[in-house]
């Protein structure tokens, strides 16, 4: 079985640790300290990580982060380092795959292109088309309510549709790009727009695409 969730995690916590804890991410409003404390909470707090989606829990999920947030910058290195708590189901491979793999690659970069001098990694194919297939996946839902018809495609030709509109913006990139791309890091996301002029200004000015 693939652990690319647990590569990205790897990797993610070294840049975290190389950084220092008031270095720039591309999450709006956090710096290095509160996207760590968010990793943490969001994999051993589940009781406060709904909060992002729940709104009733939203008070206890600002608690919980400023207390993580609090503690030593590299007591959450090593939480994140370390992986989920026993018993959590992050522990099993099939869910950490399918749980993380994306949130670990996009907050990696989230942390590599904050940079001034960041430049794409080279990933496999293979990490590629797993990428792929979430974003399959997933598009449907990350397109809700943005103001253009969007379509997703590959350099092979591949393509799916995020929503179904006019007129019609299409994206292309490599799925690692595409994903930054609809998990609102436009300005980061080595993607190029075809369509309408106006409707590609619209679309850059939605910071995130449903989600």
């Amino acid at each position: 079985m693939s652990t690319f969730a647990k590569r990205e995690r790897l990797l993610l916590a070294d840049l975290l640790e190389t950084a220092g804890p008031d270095a720039p991410t591309l999450c709006d409003g956090w710096r290095t300290r509160e996207l760590a404390a968010h990793v943490v909470v969001r994999e051993r707090r589940p009781d406060a990580a709904g909060g992002s989606m729940i709104k009733p829990l939203a008070a206890r999920l600002d608690r919980v982060m400023e207390e993580y947030g609090a503690k030593p910058y590299e007591v959450l290195i090593q939480l994140i380092r370390s992986g989920p708590p026993r018993f959590s189901p992050f522990q099993l491979k099939q869910v950490d795959e399918a749980a993380n793999t994306v949130e670990f690659y996009v907050h990696t970069e989230d942390v590599r292109r904050a940079r001034p001098d960041w430049t794409p990694r080279e990933l496999d194919p293979v990490f590629q088309d797993a990428l792929w297939s979430r974003l399959e996946r997933a598009a449907r839902l990350m397109g809700r309510g943005i103001p253009t018809g969007l379509v997703l495609r590959r350099p092979n030709g591949q393509t799916t549709v995020a929503h179904r509109g006019t007129p019609v913006v299409t994206a292309t990139g490599e799925p690692s790009e595409l994903l930054l791309f609809a998990y609102g890091r436009q300005d980061a996301a080595e993607v190029a727009l075809e369509g309408e002029k106006d409707a590609i200004a619209r679309l850059r000015e939605t910071k995130q695409l449903g989600i």
